[in-house]
């Protein structure tokens, strides 16, 4: 799910003369497609989410054929419109909440500075206006996209229980699916060097000395201090890296993590661009793996299937205590029923940035979705 750009572009209107045509040559209208309380969305934020959802679907299977391509697009793109207005729903209600991800924003930007190999985030700054957005957009974007996961998170994860019952039940119907070759499981800490002067190297092989001795002998948590702390774009993640066989990874690393146990750590490593440290968050023998080793994996695997539920019924609500309109001829997946939107004029200039931030376009009235 995208969340969406508010941008706005001219509308040409059929059946006016060329009269008419000069009059509202430099009007510039939104069409809009949706209401969602005091914010809008447009067909053109409409036609930008489903050309990422395009890129997306490439991404995904570089190897389909026309025909492939077209049917996982069309079967993504009839919640476009609803994925919108449950995005901004969520946006809404995080902020009205107080939620606040100010630092988890700057620390992303970092991250996405560093996996660029970006000097500065003024290189950040401008490599992103060179593609063609703007910065400030760019950042409201990643603001909202870290606003709903943590509400998500609060209002939706927090109330999923896993039962020890549900993992055990699990683990019998699907045991075929844990007879595995040898892996570990790795998260990581990253200290970045990259762009740094000299002079600072020595402390932050500090740094990363100091995190791994806090795991070690205080005892302190590795994800929550990879969250806070790690350089790398896994940060977000807790440092999660993923499931790997020996012959996934360099053979020096593989013999270091491979005589590593559940929860053991690698020595600081320097690398290219920083210091790496990787901890075995499970270790695997080959075979058909006890209950006990794969009880984490299953219990991820039952939170992700009640999620998607758990997160329309929590999206359910949003929508009965909130105002939301869709234009004839758009659908909405969500069955919130088509009302007449009227295109509106666009603000001055001069309010513009205003309208970027927020899109405030008058205070609504709530009511009932499809009343």
């Amino acid at each position: 799910m995208k969340p969406c750009k508010w941008l706005i572009f001219p509308l040409l209107f059929a059946g006016l003369g060329v009269s008419a045509l000069a009059q509202t040559k430099s009007v510039v209208v939104e069409e809009i497609v949706a209401r969602v309380n005091n914010e809008i969305i447009t067909r053109e934020d409409l036609e930008k989410a489903r050309a990422a959802l395009q890129g997306e679907v490439r991404d995904a299977c570089p190897n389909c054929n026309p025909e492939q391509f077209n049917a996982a697009v069309a079967d993504k793109d009839k919640d476009l419109l609803r994925d919108l207005i449950d995005q901004s729903l969520l946006t809404q209600r995080a902020k009205d909440d107080g939620i606040n991800v100010d630092t988890d924003v700057i620390k992303r930007l970092d991250a996405i500075r560093t996996q660029n190999k970006l000097p500065s985030m003024e290189a950040l700054e401008a490599e992103v206006t060179k593609s063609g957005q703007d910065f400030e957009d760019f950042k409201s974007q990643l603001r909202d996209q870290l606003l709903t996961q943590e509400l998500i998170r609060k209002e939706v994860g927090s109330k999923i229980i896993i039962s020890h019952e549900d993992i055990v039940k699990y683990y019998n119907d699907h045991k075929n699916d844990f007879v595995r070759p040898e892996t570990v499981v790795l998260r990581e800490i990253f200290v970045s060097t990259e762009g740094k002067p000299d002079a600072d190297i020595p402390a932050l092989r500090k740094k990363a000395e100091n995190l791994r001795d806090r795991v070690l002998n205080n005892g302190d948590d590795f994800g929550a201090l990879a969250k806070r702390y790690s350089d790398s774009p896994t940060a977000p993640q807790e440092g999660e890296l993923g499931v790997f066989q020996r012959t996934q990874l360099d053979a020096k690393i593989a013999e270091k993590v491979f005589a590593l146990n559940r929860s053991q750590m690698t020595d600081v490593m320097e690398t290219k661009t920083g210091f790496e440290i990787l901890q075995v968050r499970e270790r695997y023998e080959a075979g058909e793996q006890p209950l006990d080793k794969v009880e984490p994996e299953i219990s991820n695997k039952l939170y992700e299937q009640k999620m998607e539920p758990g997160l329309r019924v929590y999206l359910t609500t949003l929508r009965e205590d909130s105002y939301v309109q869709i234009k004839p001829g758009f659908t909405d997946t969500a069955a919130v029923k088509a009302e007449p939107i009227e295109e509106v004029a666009a603000a001055t200039d001069k309010d513009d940035s205003k309208n970027k931030a927020g899109k405030k376009w008058g205070i609504l009235p709530k009511k009932k979705s499809g009343t």
